[in-house]
């Protein structure tokens, strides 16, 4: 009897060459004993609909879409599921004709022929991942707490709405720029009352005090920069957590714990967010929790050798 095909994943983003996506990705296939081909895809900055559309032409099933694209990802999808209108961003598009959204495990809905434009389908991950990380993972109940999202872009709106969604007191948006942390408050304004949780954008300045919950959503990390807020943001024994994970974490990491801080990278909402990921490209949810340990285990290791 023939092998199984494997289907063809990737990762799209610039930069890619770092991504994890792909150890995860396996593991979740060898998991569920699902054959897949899963790879990084550096797609040049001007370039993201010419490298997608390669991609998809070449039998590419669906991709994992990392900065600077997520709102890019969106325009070009002919579907989208409620999480990514709501954010106004995808880190999801599922390339094969088929719907991923609301528990459906493409077995229906086709939209198109495989791989054409018309047919892709955009999810967003990033915010269920990290609302799982956090209650999940870091055993933090949302609920009732203040929670301080650092960041407007589409790393910030993909986690905005599953963080009302979990019904927080307050959720403070802090930007360098206000003008934009306050379009992103106007498209959540409603979900935000529909769930009971104030809602308010600020300058990174004048962001407030003692938050319970830090979520760092800015590139500041990946750029090297330093931590964009005062260390009286946080509340002693609050989560300060990154989304970054690895050497980029550390610095945010170290400035945590030197405010009493509970710190945490992003290594788990990286796991979870591609599990909800794998949900949308196959319709099976596997385990996260040992991949995340065979993952930290790879890191480990990894540092200890350089």
């Amino acid at each position: 009897m023939a092998a199984p095909e494997s289907h063809r994943y990737a990762v799209l983003g610039n930069p890619v060459a770092h991504s994890r996506s792909p150890f995860i990705h396996e593991a979740f296939a060898r998991e569920c004993g699902l054959p897949i081909r899963y790879e990084r895809v550096l797609s040049p900055l001007d370039g993201f609909e010419t490298t997608l559309r390669a991609f998809a032409h070449a039998g590419g099933r669906g991709v994992n879409v990392t900065v600077p694209f997520k709102f890019e990802a969106l325009a070009l999808a002919r579907g989208r599921s409620a999480r990514a209108a709501l954010a106004g961003a995808a880190n999801v598009l599922k390339l094969d004709g088929t719907r991923g959204d609301d528990g459906d495990d493409g077995a229906h809905g086709a939209h198109g022929e495989h791989g054409e434009h018309g047919a892709w389908w955009a999810d967003n991950t990033d915010g269920v991942g990290l609302v799982r990380d956090i209650q999940q993972g870091a055993g933090i109940v949302l609920a009732g707490h203040r929670v301080l999202l650092l960041g407007a872009g589409g790393a910030a709106a993909g986690a905005l709405g599953p963080l009302i969604e979990a019904r927080p007191a307050q959720v403070v948006i802090a930007n360098r720029s206000v003008a934009r942390a306050q379009t992103l408050l106007a498209s959540h304004a409603a979900w935000a009352d529909q769930h009971g949780v104030a809602l308010r954008a600020a300058s990174l300045a004048q962001a407030g005090t003692a938050f319970d919950v830090i979520v760092n959503a800015t590139s500041s990390s990946l750029a090297g920069a330093p931590v964009p807020v005062p260390p009286e943001v946080l509340a002693r024994g609050a989560l300060a957590l990154d989304m970054m994970y690895g050497a980029a974490a550390e610095p945010f990491l170290r400035w945590a714990t030197a405010a009493g801080a509970v710190p945490r990278d992003g290594l788990g909402m990286l796991v979870e967010q591609a599990a909800e990921a794998f949900v949308v490209f196959r319709g099976i949810r596997p385990a996260t929790a040992p991949v995340l340990a065979a993952l930290r285990e790879v890191i480990a290791a990894e540092a200890s050798r350089s």
